[in-house]
This record gives C-alpha cells, structure tokens and sequence, in this order.
C-alpha cells in the first residue's frame, strides 16, 4: 500500500521560512518523481515545485523561483521543500504527491499517488 505523508506546514511571518516534509512508502522511490502542489480557496491547484527521481529534472512555478528549494533523499524515501522569503499569497494547503517515470510535470493529472496535505499559513 503506497503512503504519501506531508509534515512541516504551521502559521508564519511574511519574510519567514518553513521546510516542509513528504514520506513515500509502498513504493519503489527512486524511478519516481515527486511533486508538490498546492491549494487555496478560490484557486485551481498549482504546481509549485517538482523533483525528478535522478534529480536531474527539478522544475519551479514563477511564482516561488528563488524563494522554493526542492531536495530528495532516495536513501531513505523523502523530500523536502524549502520554502523562503514566504508571502501572504504562498498561503495554501500543500499536497505532495508521486508519479512513475523520469520526468517533472507541474500538470496534477500526471501524478497517482497523493498525500493529504499540510497547511501552510503565511500571516502577520
């Protein structure tokens, strides 16, 4: 059975960080990639950051390159995301989720498996 866990989301300062989590099992983690996206009301789910499974393939929304810094660790199942000089608008529940195959993608629909999100609050 594949489990996809986020950890890490809580409520933030604008300009402050936050590093969140993603925990895969029940699969083979290193011919996947893994995606994060996220979620706010009103809004269609985003891509934000993407991590091919040799890391060769990292992709990055325009709204969070060089804030955002995707990371993996095929040795034990995980990746991490960054996350920087955060803004109101970054404001969202964050979804990490998996897909078979060598290349990133920022398209949702391409992806199989999915965790049940973390919040994120950026917030004075």
């Amino acid at each position: 059975q594949v489990q996809v866990v986020e950890s890490g989301g809580g409520l933030v300062q604008p300009g402050g960080s936050l590093r969140l989590s993603c925990a895969v099992s029940g699969l083979q983690f290193d011919r996947h990639s893994i995606g994060w996206f996220r979620q706010t009301p009103g809004k269609e789910r985003e891509g934000v950051s993407c991590i091919s499974r040799a890391v060769s393939n990292i992709y990055y929304a325009d709204s969070v390159k060089g804030r955002f810094t995707v990371s993996r660790n095929n040795a034990n199942n995980t990746v991490s995301l960054q996350m920087n000089s955060l803004k109101p608008e970054d404001t969202g529940i964050y979804y990490c989720a998996a897909r078979f195959g060598y290349a990133c993608t920022p398209y949702g629909s391409q992806f199989s498996y999915w965790g049940q999100g973390t919040q994120v609050t950026v917030s004075s």
